[in-house]
């Protein structure tokens, strides 16, 4: 062929297509109309989404978090399981700013991939948008990303991002916590979105498969559990009982021993109790399976407990009492000591 007469080369033959791009906003849309709340100036479609800060707050102070799902995503992939990812995705976020007593206002999304698939796009942005109702908080705008060449046919990344706000006077930072004050744990869903490397290597030398019995289920649906949205709950907490909240640690990376800290003075320690409440069926399984020892378990896992509170102990009874009606299943774990030289500020025993 001469010179000057090639063929005229387009997006999709590097790749890219920007049709299936157009089809995944379509269907977008109304999924993220469901999640509207008072506040919404422009969402999804613009360049950049607007937000009315609430006229409620005095002195409001926006609060912000970022997270991802991290290698759960490798189980989605291969178990074909992308529904429910999207509410792990906003549950890490929206829980984190929570702990600082703000109410998430909205969310973001970015989602890439090498080659999109609308349907699996579309089944990811559900789970987005339905843990955005869970969280009361609006999905208001995005990015879809087709890279080629950047991932393997069939894979993803994702991240979030959460955007609340707080009444400055309000905002929670553990100032106040004393030695003597109780510390109550909120059931956790399963493992959340921490761990799964070690989760994977487990069921790798496990020999595991998705379709197997844990406890009446399938393993890959307990596996899979989407990680639980404390902020409804929570909040009503606060409104009830204020200052009897003290501290709140979401219990992320870094399990129950390296998360409630996050939240302690120094001088300060938090003694739980083992006994207070029973390790739900997939620790026990993954503990022996894996060989796993309970330090260990206990600085990768939640083991049970997805956000701890450290409360006033003459109004222990009655924000758990708030947090019950709430539906959230509560533990009375123990309480704060004062931390001896060089000793650890989380016990378990």
């Amino acid at each position: 062929m001469t010179q000057g007469t090639s063929p005229s080369m387009t997006y999709r033959d590097a790749g890219v297509d920007i049709d299936a791009g157009d089809a995944l906003v379509d269907r977008i849309k109304p999924l993220a109309a469901r999640t509207m709340r008072p506040g919404v100036m422009a969402g999804i479609g613009g360049f950049g989404a607007l937000f009315e800060i609430p006229r409620h707050l005095r002195e409001p102070v926006l609060v912000s978090g970022t997270d991802g799902v991290g290698t759960k995503l490798r189980l989605a992939f291969e178990w074909q399981r992308h529904d429910t990812v999207g509410i792990d995705l906003v549950a890490m976020s929206v829980n984190d700013i929570l702990v600082q007593g703000a109410e998430p206002l909205y969310f973001l999304d970015y989602f890439a991939c090498g080659k999109l698939s609308v349907d699996t796009a579309a089944r990811v942005v559900g789970g987005i948008a339905r843990g955005c109702e869970l969280a009361g908080c609006a999905l208001i705008g995005g990015e879809t990303a087709e890279m080629p060449g950047m991932y393997p046919d069939g894979e993803y990344d994702l991240a979030g991002f959460a955007v609340g706000a707080v009444e400055k006077s309000a905002i929670i930072d553990g100032a106040g916590i004393r030695s003597g004050d109780t510390v109550l744990g909120l059931a956790s869903s399963g493992a959340h979105s921490n761990g799964y490397s070690l989760v994977r290597k487990i069921l790798q030398h496990a020999g595991a498969h998705p379709d197997q019995d844990l406890d009446g289920r399938p393993l890959g649906d307990v596996v899979m559990e989407p990680t639980r949205i404390y902020v409804k709950s929570v909040l009503a907490a606060l409104a009830a009982h204020g200052a009897g909240i003290k501290g709140l640690a979401h219990i992320t990376g870094g399990g129950l021993l390296e998360n409630v800290p996050r939240i302690l003075q120094p001088g300060l320690c938090a003694r739980l109790h083992r006994d207070a409440w029973q390790w739900p069926a997939l620790f026990q399984w993954l503990q022996a399976q894996g060989g796993v020892a309970d330090q260990e378990m206990a600085r990768v896992f939640n083991c049970g407990i997805g956000m701890v509170l450290v409360v006033d102990p003459a109004q222990a009874d009655a924000i758990a009492a708030t947090l019950r009606a709430q539906g959230e299943t509560v533990y009375t774990l123990g309480a704060i000591e004062n931390r001896a030289e060089g000793g650890a500020q989380t016990i378990v025993d």
